[in-house]
């Protein structure tokens, strides 16, 4: 059994794909623990020691530091960039420009954003950027953790902010698209061994970086260009 801690950018790509066809060609199984990079980092803090750890890459430095992973064994999987979704209901906001967007934040009922993940850390930020912070916290949904998108099936929120494979985990949401170029942030994602992992670790962290992965990251909505590109 292989430990996995997991970011939950790449959860509809595992699930979905990669963590059945890992055991099929090496017949391990490997246990996941999903959370924001954020949480990940805190646990591994309190002493957790995961066998492989995917996170946003720049998580990495801190984790390195307490011992829990080997720098050298990190690659960059993929990046992810932010999107907006809606009820299957609702009519789809103009969110192609900045001035759009910020006209499509302000007239929503609700916006639901995450506070802990790497998307909602950079919306907080976003919205003091646009300059309507106060108007849409005011009656935004906030969730500690977790896929923003269900508070819009369950009617919570007329627009839900992730990283786009966050939202497309939730099939009844409808994604309206990516943030505009100006006001978009892409997440680098990595993988790594952690200091204590087994031989078959190293396995899993090579199926992850390989060319059946890049095909499902990609299939999730995740960029495998990691060029860098970062807006804002």
């Amino acid at each position: 059994m292989i430990s996995l801690f997991s970011a939950l950018s790449v959860k509809k790509a595992l699930d979905d794909v990669l963590l059945t066809a890992f055991k099929a060609k090496y017949a391990v199984d490997v246990e996941v623990t999903f959370d924001p990079t954020t949480i990940l980092v805190e646990k591994i803090g309190d002493g957790a020691r995961p066998d492989v750890v995917i996170a946003v890459s720049d998580a990495f430095t801190g984790s390195a530091a307490a011992g829990a992973v080997t720098p050298d064994s990190r690659v960059v999987l993929a990046k992810s960039g932010i999107g907006i979704a809606t009820a299957p209901e609702l009519d789809d906001p103009d969110i192609g420009t900045v001035d759009a967007l910020r006209t499509a934040l302000t007239s929503a009922r609700s916006v639901a954003y995450s506070r802990s993940g790497a998307s909602g850390i950079y919306f907080v930020r976003l919205l003091e950027e646009l300059g309507i912070a106060d108007e849409v916290n005011a009656r935004a949904t906030v969730v500690e953790k977790g896929f923003t998108a269900l508070a819009v099936t369950d009617g919570r929120a007329d627009l839900a902010v992730q990283q786009i494979s966050e939202l497309k985990f939730v099939p009844r949401a409808r994604i309206v698209g990516p943030l505009p170029d100006e006001a978009q942030h892409y997440s680098e994602l990595s993988a790594a061994l952690g200091r204590s992992a087994p031989p078959e670790a190293a396995d899993l962290l090579r199926f992850l970086s390989g060319p059946e992965a890049k095909a499902a990251y990609r299939e999730a909505g995740l960029v495998t260009d990691t060029t860098p590109r970062t807006h804002a």
